[in-house]
């Protein structure tokens, strides 16, 4: 369905950013809906849904945690991995969309090139979408959060909107297999512009690990792997 909506509406999205953003959401929507009926993932979304320009720091477990950002917000840009940037279909809406490539075997260099890409996107209104850990976590993994989303937080001067997910327990980051359950997107309470790098990272880790662990611990998942039963 990417490759046949994508075709479909590649005249659109040429001409018109517009059209690339109608392409998407009504691929978000196909998704959540055959999600549902065919493997019985229901979603939701809980907190507060940002429409300003704010920097979006998400927990993220699986293709299913973008496609219900992307959905549900107004016009989000992601942060996303250069290598996508040449994928059929993908790389050709993500550029029109406005999306961030960033190479990641050159932390400092990557950094500095993340910032200037994102001040010139900036120039049109948008919610800027990273993933502060740089990759898709497995339920009950550990993984470090990377200084990129403070550098950004700081740049840019805006609130932060914090985002813990469960999605990883019903649809894997990698394998074809689904799980039937209700994967649940959580907007956070956002964290002010102007803290200190440090600070901004200590909120941001302890609020999206905490309610992420919350969610996964609601759909009967500990996070140490195991479930309550066993």
């Amino acid at each position: 369905m990417m490759g046949i909506l994508g075709i479909l509406f590649a005249p659109y999205a040429i001409v018109s950013k517009n059209g690339a953003k109608l392409a998407c959401k009504t691929y978000c929507a196909w998704v959540l809906w055959s999600a549902r009926w065919m493997v019985g993932i229901r979603t939701e979304f809980r907190g507060q849904i940002p429409t300003d320009e704010v920097v979006v720091a998400s927990k993220h477990q699986s293709f299913l945690d973008i496609l219900m950002l992307f959905g549900r917000m107004p016009w989000p840009k992601f942060i996303m991995k250069r290598e996508l940037m040449w994928t059929p279909v993908i790389g050709l809406y993500a550029k029109r969309l406005g999306c961030v490539p960033v190479n990641r075997g050159r932390r400092g260099r990557a950094i500095a090139k993340m910032v200037q890409d994102v001040a010139r996107e900036f120039s049109e209104p948008g919610q800027l979408v990273i993933y502060p850990q740089g990759t898709r976590v497995a339920p009950g993994a550990q993984k470090p959060y990377k200084i990129g989303a403070a550098v950004l937080y700081e740049e840019l001067n805006q609130p932060c909107i914090p985002v813990a997910t469960n999605v990883g327990l019903f649809w894997p980051r990698k394998g074809i297999l689904r799980k039937p359950g209700t994967a649940v997107i959580e907007f956070l309470d956002p964290i002010p512009a102007g803290l200190p790098r440090d600070e901004f990272m200590q909120i941001l880790e302890e609020r999206v690990e905490a309610h992420s662990n919350a969610l996964m611990k609601e759909a009967g998942f500990t996070p140490d792997g195991h479930h309550p039963d066993t």
